[in-house]
């Protein structure tokens, strides 16, 4: 039986941060949030380390530096999602290589991904799209057959399974978002995690400022470090990406509960399924038998031969429906990639210098089958608290659906 209302911020979001305000934020009596927060966060998603973060693009950042990824670099990744993996990429003065997707499932294709690599390329970042896990046994051969690095980029996803596996488990690294509208969420924030204790040592240092005494299990300097006039502080470059203790003691109670969170979406989802019932023209995203999808969103293609996508979602509206979300303009589509100079704020230069084909291009038709289904998708919100908001949301759907056919 499905509740009818949940809380999103419970008890012990309030409790912990009850108790890191009572620190008044003093070192001395910091109740330690983040290391708790990085310890049951490792032990939920099933990996040795998880190292916290401001948000769910520093993550990446870090993660790619982990990966030995640097200067004229080729990373793959799928243009179909929101553009901070690419973006990433761009970050870490590396090419993003844009794979197509797989039309039913809208996960980057593992057929396109051995296609579009080179003997420049050194990761592959595939995203699980709203909740999907992308075929990552597949992936996973590819990268072992060429030498590379896999960072699943998590941010949509949150307790999905693979073939039994937790997703954000199976890469060398991964990377979660804890951002407002995510499963679980501090309000902005991130965790790279990872199995390997070489690449954990590199996220921390490259998230805290390059710290020369921090690890893949110390997120800060002592006291005693501080206070010593010979300390010599930092070993490398590193950036201040280290998620603050508050949002940790919030992160910290999300999980406590994050099960329930994660179900009341899936359960959304099967509503909205249910409620398209056998409409030829709406069709849901596939989820394979051997995995399990957490459903950030729903996503739904509109194959409709004369139906226009901004007219179901006026219909929709009008009979009272929350917004519908539309995918995200592919990445490599965005005025920053297609215009001629490549608006990279002075990244281009170094592109330049360091990649053995210049500044990238991508052309309209780099990836059919991801330009052709961004056109199609309807994203139905799933994170409805009160179960009666959502049953109203999906008898909604069904008239709109009646509408049209």
């Amino acid at each position: 039986m499905v509740g009818n209302v949940i809380e999103r911020i419970g008890n012990a979001e309030r409790k912990y941060v009850e108790e890191m305000l009572a620190s008044d934020f003093s070192n001395s009596r910091n109740p330690g949030m983040l290391g708790r927060f990085e310890k049951a966060f490792a032990e939920k998603i099933g990996v040795k380390y998880a190292i916290a973060h401001v948000n769910g693009t520093a993550t990446l950042h870090s993660a790619l530096f982990a990966a030995g990824v640097r200067a004229g670099d080729e990373v793959i990744t799928t243009p179909l999602t929101m553009s901070s993996p690419a973006l990433s990429i761009l970050q870490a003065d590396a090419v993003p290589v844009f794979a197509d997707v797989v039309e039913d499932t809208l996960q980057i294709d593992p057929a396109s991904i051995e296609r579009s690599i080179t003997p420049h390329t050194k990761a592959i970042m595939p995203i699980a799209l709203y909740g999907l896990s992308p075929d990552m046994d597949a992936i996973m051969a590819l990268a072992k057959k060429h030498n590379l690095v896999v960072i699943e980029d998590a941010a949509e996803t949150f307790l999905s399974k693979y073939k039994g596996r937790m997703v954000g488990s199976i890469g060398h690294l991964s990377s979660f978002s804890l951002q407002a509208t995510k499963h679980i969420t501090a309000g902005e924030g991130g965790v790279v995690c990872t199995d390997s204790p070489e690449m954990a040592d590199r996220v921390r240092k490259f998230s805290v400022l390059g710290y020369s005494t921090v690890s893949a299990t110390v997120g800060k300097i002592t006291k005693d470090d501080i206070q010593n006039p010979d300390f010599e502080r930092h070993v490398q470059l590193g950036y201040n990406y280290r998620m603050p203790e508050i949002c940790a003691a919030i992160a910290l109670g999300q999980l406590e509960h994050a099960e329930e969170l994660v179900q009341r979406r899936i359960d959304a989802a099967n509503l909205f399924i249910e409620a398209i019932g056998e409409c030829a023209w709406l069709l849901p995203q596939v989820t394979p038998g051997d995995c399990v999808n957490s459903y950030w969103a729903l996503a739904v293609r509109l194959v409709h031969p004369t139906l226009a996508w901004a007219d179901f979602r006026k219909k929709f509206m009008e009979l009272g429906g929350d917004g519908v979300y539309a995918a995200w303009k592919l990445s490599y589509q965005e005025p920053m990639f297609r215009e001629a100079t490549r608006n990279f704020a002075g990244k281009e230069k170094i592109l330049e210098a360091t990649h053995e084909g210049g500044i990238p291009v991508y052309p309209d038709g780099l990836c059919p089958v991801a330009e052709r289904v961004q056109k199609q998708v309807l994203a139905f919100k799933t994170n409805y608290w009160d179960w009666s908001r959502a049953e109203k949301q999906a008898d909604i759907l069904k008239h709109t659906i009646q509408y049209f056919s």
